[in-house]
C-alpha cells in the first residue's frame, strides 16, 4: 500500500514538475528528480509532517519547501527531514505557518487559486508553469525557481492584483548558477 501511495506521489510530481525540469541538463534532471522523490518520501515517512501541505522543488540540489501547515514544528520539522536527504546541497524553507480554516475558507481559497493560475498564464512574460500557487485564509503563496527577477516581480505583481487576494506571500527564488 505504502509503495502504491509513493510511486503515486512520485508520478504526480513528476508531471508537475516536468516545465522546470525541461530546462535542465539530463543529469541535472536525473540527481534533482531523485533528490525531490527523497525528500517527498521522507516528508511522506515522517510522522508531525502534514506532508501533503508541503511543496518540494529542486533545482541543482537546492532544495525549496513551501505550502502552509499549521504549526512551526511541522515546519521546522519538514526542513530538518529535507536536510537529512542524500545530496541536498542546501533547504531553503518557505512553508508559511497558518492556523486550520473552515470548509467554507477552503473552497473560497481553491477558486482564489485557480484565479491567480489563470492570471498568471495570461502574463506574457511570466513563464507560469514555473509557479506553485498556494492559499490559506485569502493569502497567496507563491513558489518555485523562476528564470530571472522580472519574472519573480512581475508574478508578485500579477498575484496581488487578484480579487480576493488579502496577501502575496513570495517564496520564489531565482535559479542559481
Amino acid at each position: 500500500m505504502k509503495n502504491k501511495v509513493f510511486a503515486s506521489l512520485a508520478a504526480v510530481a513528476l508531471a508537475f514538475a516536468a516545465p522546470v525540469m525541461a530546462q535542465k541538463s539530463a543529469g541535472n534532471l536525473v540527481d534533482d528528480g531523485t533528490i525531490a522523490t527523497s525528500v517527498k518520501g521522507s516528508l511522506l515517512a515522517e510522522k508531525g509532517v502534514p506532508s501533503g501541505d508541503v511543496n518540494v522543488e529542486v533545482y541543482k540540489g537546492v532544495v525549496l519547501l513551501s505550502g502552509f501547515v499549521k504549526t512551526q514544528a511541522e515546519k521546522d520539522a519538514a526542513g530538518k527531514v529535507a536536510k537529512g536527504v542524500k545530496d541536498v546541497v542546501s533547504v531553503r524553507n518557505e512553508i508559511a505557518v497558518h492556523p486550520a480554516t473552515s470548509m467554507g475558507t477552503k473552497l473560497d481559497d481553491t477558486m482564489l487559486v485557480s484565479k491567480v493560475k489563470a492570471a498568471l498564464v495570461d502574463a506574457k512574460d511570466v513563464k507560469s508553469g514555473q509557479i506553485n500557487v498556494e492559499a490559506r485564509g485569502g493569502i497567496v503563496q507563491l513558489g518555485g525557481f523562476v528564470s530571472g527577477d522580472k519574472m519573480k516581480a512581475r508574478a508578485i505583481e500579477v498575484a496581488k492584483g487578484v480579487s480576493g487576494v488579502k496577501r502575496v506571500d513570495d517564496a520564489l527564488f531565482v535559479k542559481p548558477e
